[in-house]
């Protein structure tokens, strides 16, 4: 499916440069595209071209640190078609 793949292989690995380079995960996603002013080591933006991706049903993902359901990292999901968050086609980074 391809929001799991955006999560999984477009966003996550763009949350984890992040983390490496400024020592905690970013407070939102738009940290990964414009810098924070507390963010010293910043090397983005992690997207290229600069924008954030939508998931594919044209939503932004929802990005949550510290997360509530992982809660040693951060939650990161897609709505799903329904577009409705906390619903049974939401597509999540955590084990449901």
């Amino acid at each position: 499916m391809a929001a799991q793949a955006d999560i999984r292989d477009v966003i996550k690995p763009a949350l984890d440069r992040f983390e490496v380079d400024n020592g905690s995960f970013p407070k939102s996603l738009q940290d990964l595209v414009q810098q924070p002013a507390d963010a010293k080591n910043w090397r983005g933006p992690y997207f290229k071209p600069p924008n954030l991706p939508i998931d594919p049903w044209g939503n932004p993902y929802h990005y949550e640190y510290p997360g509530k359901h992982d809660t040693n990292g951060y939650d990161l999901f897609s709505a799903g078609p329904d577009g409705k968050t906390g619903t049974n086609d939401d597509i999540v980074n955590w084990t449901k």
